[in-house]
């Protein structure tokens, strides 16, 4: 198990609620060869979209994933968003689901959205408005015996679960992930300041790239290493640099845009060893998602 300073972090609460979709006049959402198209996109209960589901050629653009929320209080989302990482506990706090738990799965930028996975019978419950509170863990979480690899976004709950391994004298951490992906290819979100909150976007308008490394098998929920970045203080391309981030949002058809990463790992030394494994989702390694136990 990898030592971290768990026993220093502070857990805090807090609250959101379910978004209703979003959409713009006029609805049209053009792509980069200038056809227009009305697709679903962000906010809201998604019903039959889970972690663990693909998330490339859907007719949607930017979609998330079962549950999406946010704080209405443009200062509380903002904490709303930083405090929150991937297996973070939520329970809904209003209406007929009140009492039921679920998991953070990832954060959407720009929208400034917080994603969480519920059970089925919990989804039925649900309602635009209904609020969340999530027990926000994760935030200042080190690995002390390689310090040359950032976290952020993440839980403690789901670093132990994520079958990551190292030694303290190669201060080389390997680490499971679907896919490695150029960092040449990552679009927007690319600059941004601040990697403690939303995610970039994987393009995936290049076909011959796509094909190359497997892009149209992503999964909502993977693992994935963005070779050549450094998301140390903000994102940017660096050769030899290694982050490794969790897919948050589906692909899309406006240029520059495509399924987005949250970032949890970074190493601008290269300290992070991807190592591909089809397991490396969060589904599967928090039993969430398309992987969640059903209940009787």
């Amino acid at each position: 198990m990898l030592k971290t300073n768990e026993d220093k972090l502070v857990m805090q609460s807090v609250l959101g609620e379910v978004s209703p979709p979003g959409g713009g006049r006029p609805p049209y959402r053009v792509g980069p060869d200038g056809k227009p198209n009305v697709l679903p996109g962000t906010g809201g209960i998604t019903y039959n979209l889970r972690v663990g589901d693909g998330c490339v050629g859907l007719k949607a653009d930017h979609v998330e994933p079962c549950v999406t929320t946010k704080s209405k209080d443009a200062s509380a989302n903002t904490g709303y968003n930083t405090l929150s990482g991937a297996g973070n506990e939520a329970r809904v706090v209003s209406g007929d689901a009140k009492g039921a738990k679920g998991v953070v799965t990832g954060k959407h930028g720009g929208c400034e959205h917080v994603m969480i996975d519920f059970d089925d019978k919990t989804l039925d419950k649900l309602v635009i408005g209904d609020k969340v509170q999530i027990k926000a863990f994760g935030l200042g979480l080190e690995l002390i015996d390689f310090p040359d690899v950032a976290v952020m976004n993440l839980s403690p709950r789901l670093l132990k679960a994520w079958p990551i391994k190292g030694t303290k004298k190669s201060g080389v951490l390997k680490v499971p992930v679907t896919h490695k992906i150029p960092g040449a290819i990552m679009g927007s979100g690319l600059g941004s300041s601040d990697c403690h909150t939303g995610d970039y976007d994987i393009q995936l308008f290049d076909k011959k790239i796509v094909a190359k490394h497997g892009l149209d098998t992503l999964r909502f929920g993977d693992l994935v290493a963005i070779m050549d970045t450094d998301h140390s203080f903000g994102r940017i391309y660096q050769t030899g640099a290694v982050s490794v981030g969790v897919v948050v949002h589906s692909d899309c058809v406006n240029a520059g845009h495509g399924p987005g990463v949250m970032t949890l790992l970074t190493s601008a030394k290269g300290k992070i060893d991807p190592v591909i494994s089809r397991d490396a989702n969060i589904s599967t390694y928090l039993k969430i998602g398309r992987a969640r136990r059903k209940r009787k």
